[in-house]
């Protein structure tokens, strides 16, 4: 076999060995640093916030975007994950899988001192992305955090919604269900809104430099 001829199959093989040691590496799980950073950066945000509320959430999305991780077997980039979906190898990880799992949990909480949102960038099109964001109660949606367990692959990404480069829109009906405090009832089966296949993930070096001390979960 020539070189000529041999070379598409290098490739195919070394694509291979590369989404094979991407689905190896194992998730790193202590996210204690970034609890307590995102739990203080939410009772920072109004002086009547209370802290047990601020800790309940920080731990709540932590923990749940790592179990949905591993429920769903994802396979980063983000971006991979949307392929798997897209061909049939995995059912969910789309953003607004993310965001319904979350949320799902954030609601049962059912916060007294904070504000939930759904929030939606570029709805319809290819890059549309979901995430739910928490506010101060009262407060605008821009003054709140991003809660978004898609662009990290379950390592939560938090920092400020002003500081985020997608064009963050509320979803109104969403965050009304996010906020009717009625019964919770698991949907992760009957998604609530059609999403794409490509997304627009974002690298750290894409992320907020700094928020309030630290960036995120992405140390």
């Amino acid at each position: 076999m020539t070189l000529a001829k041999s070379f598409p199959i290098v490739l195919r093989l070394l694509a291979l060995v590369c989404v094979l040691l991407f689905a190896a590496v194992p998730v790193r799980a202590d996210d204690s640093k970034s609890i307590r950073n995102f739990a203080q950066a939410i009772v920072a945000l109004a002086p009547d916030v209370d802290p047990a509320e601020a800790q309940l959430v920080s731990v709540t999305s932590h923990n749940t975007a790592r179990r949905l991780a591993k429920e769903w077997h994802v396979v980063p980039p983000a971006n991979f994950q949307n392929f798997l979906i897209h061909i049939g190898r995995r059912q969910y990880g789309y953003c607004f899988h993310w965001a319904r799992g979350i949320g799902e949990q954030l609601k049962a909480l059912r916060l007294k001192t904070l504000d939930l949102y759904w929030a939606a960038a570029d709805p319809g099109t290819n890059l549309e992305h979901n995430v739910i964001v928490v506010t101060a109660r009262g407060q605008a949606m821009r003054d709140g955090y991003i809660i978004d367990g898609w662009r990290s692959c379950g390592r939560l990404i938090w920092w400020p919604v002003k500081d985020d480069y997608y064009p963050w829109k509320e979803e109104p009906k969403e965050t009304a269900w996010i906020r009717d405090y009625g019964p919770v009832k698991a949907s992760q089966t009957t998604p609530r809104r059609k999403s794409n296949a490509i997304g627009r993930a974002t690298a750290p070096s894409q992320a907020p430099a700094r928020v309030g001390g630290e960036t995120g979960s992405l140390e």
